[in-house]
């Protein structure tokens, strides 16, 4: 397996060049619909059968790309990708042990990693009855709604699994047990109007400005201290008037004027639903206790679920640090959670263990400049495809 893997480094460079030259920003369905076509046709001339999952139309998402190899020894594995980017534009281009392009590490290079490991596998003529499932989702820059039913058919392939493997980029030694949850939130504040003069008399109250400050310093002074959970009000705005839409608001007002309303939104992250579920009741509690003259109200959005750092993600990297190990390549060792943010592991985490971050590395993901290190392409390939053989057998 692994001479097979050294074999075929100038094809693994140009089928990462391939679907980085593709444009596939989550919006632009035919983008990611034709990376998907690439892969049915790599992925067919291994023998597994695939498939394209559609979804609804008025979801706006391209779909998903499904392959799978059947069997029945061993264990049962899903191993999960990503088609989509957020950004597009940039070309693929190689400077040095460098390859530069728009998705090149988050997360195209991790889906030519899982290709090519299981092209060596099959090579080898170890695939043979077994069970592998391969799902790269259209929309995980930007997941459409409703999520049970963009995820439905991640749900129901690890329903089918005993374990899962996500292929989001990766390190030299590390690998992820655990990823933090996202969620959102809206704060809305209304207090009484008139006269500026008149603010802090019993009539007129505080105004939401200053409610809406004492909340938001109250979340910073009591959840800032809890490890792994963070909160990020992202977008403030109070006024007279308020115009709100999906993505901006606008005030107006004048300085003689006591607010009449100021709206919050943001976001909270969290390692489990326990801590997500805490979090959420203190800041209930915090925006319940009021300033004279106004009230206040606080909406939750549910986003991503967390992928909590549960015994059996841990064997599961245990098996990886000793294939690496076997193959010179050193030791593994957990990622700390609060360097990642939430992924689509995450919709399955509860339901079997599983490891993230076995993709390429690089830097500069969401960004201009993105890069993947090509050198280390053919040790991700060869950690994978012997972890694979491993968890088969």
């Amino acid at each position: 397996v692994v001479d097979l893997i050294d074999e075929s480094y100038e094809r693994v460079v140009a089928l990462l060049e391939e679907t980085v030259n593709i444009p596939s920003a989550t919006e632009d369905l035919k983008g990611v619909r034709d990376v998907g076509r690439v892969f049915e046709r790599e992925f067919n001339s291994i023998g597994l059968q695939t498939k394209w999952l559609e979804l609804p139309k008025e979801m706006n998402r391209a779909g998903h790309f499904y392959a799978e190899t059947k069997g029945t020894k061993g264990k049962r594995l899903l191993l999960i990708g990503h088609l989509d980017t957020v950004l597009t534009g940039e070309k693929f281009r190689i400077e040095g042990n460098r390859g530069y392009g728009t998705g090149t590490v988050d997360m195209k290079a991790g889906n030519v990693v899982v290709y090519y490991a299981l092209k060596a596998l099959h090579e080898a003529g170890v695939l043979k009855d077994r069970q592998i499932i391969v799902l790269f989702t259209g929309d995980e820059e930007n997941s459409g709604e409703p999520i049970s039913i963009s995820r439905r058919d991640l749900v129901d392939a690890a329903k089918r699994s005993d374990l899962a493997l996500s292929f989001e980029n990766g390190g030299s030694g590390i690998a992820t047990v655990a990823r933090r949850g996202i969620s959102d939130w809206r704060l809305e504040v209304t207090g009484n109007t008139g006269h500026s003069s008149q603010i802090f008399r019993e009539s007129m109250g505080d105004g939401a400005i200053f409610e809406a400050a004492r909340i938001i310093n109250q979340f910073h002074e009591t959840l800032k201290g809890e490890k792994y959970l963070t909160f990020n009000p992202s977008l403030f705005s109070g006024g007279t008037a308020l115009k709100v839409t999906d993505a901006e608001i606008s005030a107006t007002g004048k300085t003689n004027v006591v607010p009449a309303r100021a709206i919050v939104r943001g976001d909270l992250r969290f390692i489990s639903d326990e801590q997500h579920q805490m979090a959420r009741a203190k800041m209930r509690e915090i925006v319940s206790k009021n300033l004279p003259g106004t009230t206040a109200k606080i909406e939750f959005f549910d986003g991503i679920p967390s992928m909590s750092p549960r015994p059996e993600n841990y064997a599961i990297l245990k098996e990886l640090d000793q294939v690496s190990r076997d193959l010179g390549f050193g030791k593994i060792e957990a990622q700390d959670p609060g360097e990642r943010g939430a992924g689509d592991i995450s919709f399955i985490a509860e339901m079997i263990p599983g490891l993230d971050g076995l993709g390429g590395t690089g830097a500069k993901a969401h960004a201009p400049g993105e890069y993947t290190d090509l050198d280390t392409l053919s040790r991700q390939i060869k950690r994978t495809a012997l972890l694979i053989y491993r968890l088969t057998r």
